[in-house]
């Protein structure tokens, strides 16, 4: 591998922005300091009572505004985007008194989020400031400032936002994990927030989710192999629950598969047509409840490499099978 003296110009550009956006951000560490320890408060304080926090800024600022609501709204914190110069033609309507505002800048002195700070200062809002330069008019109007101020940027013309858009994501989600933290936000809430995301499927979708009447397959014990047959072919899970009633409750015995059909075939056929379910089924079925994690069973199916398991009520009594092709379908993984 060529030594990075002999890169091209190129490369060696785009190795020397990757040290320099790590750099700036390695120094935002020193900065969460008290005034970082009140924003979250404040925000904790706001959200609880029922109110929201609104990010607002322009230009690539507002990009981050962006990605920052995204991430705190789907980590557990209330927020809205609000682009600034939306908010001086009208959209200012966003902002619900008791409101934590975040301006976002770069240089502080913006004119459009510099024209907003006397409408945020007649309102019964808490106005905090993420900026590079905590002396400007938005840093002096906030009520406290997260610093994000940068030395230069890696353009090498210092003009192009990469180290200070850098440093605001770096801090925006700094402050998204500390409030998810804050308020003990776990993964099952993280799921909950995106139901439609394998994560989501793996911790909210249950056993019970997936079995259907079409898998409820089963026969007695005394049943004939011809109709243990019937009973295997007809259901999609390639088995028949062999079922014992009691007291109202079908209680599962043992299970019959395809491949117990197959091994029963190996014995002499002249005891075929005597056999019962009683004589070829798995006494120790794989069961489940209904409401074991789907990725819980498939994991289960996978490590003793069978391909159905049985789902059960709370009592224990037969609901239905689910296959190991309706898991691996189901995209928790």
């Amino acid at each position: 591998m060529p030594s990075s003296s002999d890169s091209p110009n190129w490369l060696q550009a785009a190795r020397k922005t990757i040290r320099a956006e790590a750099e700036a951000i390695g120094r935002l560490e020193s900065r969460l300091d008290e005034g970082f320890e009140q924003a979250v408060m404040d925000i904790l304080a706001c959200t609880g009572r029922g109110g929201k926090v609104v990010f607002t800024g322009i230009g690539k600022s507002a990009d981050v505004a962006r990605k920052t609501v995204a991430t705190l709204n789907s980590t557990g914190t209330s927020a809205a985007f609000l682009h600034a110069a939306d908010a001086l033609h009208g959209d200012l309507g966003l902002v619900s008194d008791g409101d934590v505002v975040m301006t976002v800048s770069k240089s502080g002195a913006t004119a459009e989020v510099v024209s907003l700070l006397p409408m945020l200062a007649a309102r019964d809002l808490t106005v905090l400031a993420m900026v590079g330069r905590p002396d400007s008019p938005v840093g002096r109007a906030a009520k406290l400032v997260l610093d994000v101020s940068v030395d230069q940027e890696a353009c090498p013309h210092d003009l192009a936002p990469t180290n200070s858009s850098a440093a605001q994501l770096a801090m925006g989600d700094a402050l998204a994990m500390a409030l998810m933290e804050a308020r003990g936000f776990s993964s099952e809430d993280f799921a909950r927030s995106h139901p439609g995301g394998s994560l989501g499927r793996q911790l909210l979708l249950r056993l019970a989710d997936l079995v259907d009447a079409e898998s409820d397959v089963t026969v007695n014990a005394a049943a004939g192999i011809r109709e243990v047959v019937v009973a295997v072919s007809a259901g999609r899970v390639g088995a028949a629950a062999v079922l014992e009633s009691k007291e109202g409750h079908r209680n599962p015995v043992g299970i019959v598969t395809d491949g117990d059909l197959r091994r029963a075939l190996e014995r002499d056929p002249a005891t075929w047509s005597g056999l019962t379910a009683a004589d070829i089924m798995n006494q120790e079925p794989r069961c489940l409840p209904a409401t074991t994690r789907a990725i819980d069973a498939l994991n289960m199916l996978e490590e003793h490499r069978i391909s159905q398991v049985v789902v059960t009520d709370a009592a224990g009594g037969f609901i239905g099978f689910v296959h190991l092709h309706q898991l691996i379908d189901a995209g928790i993984r």
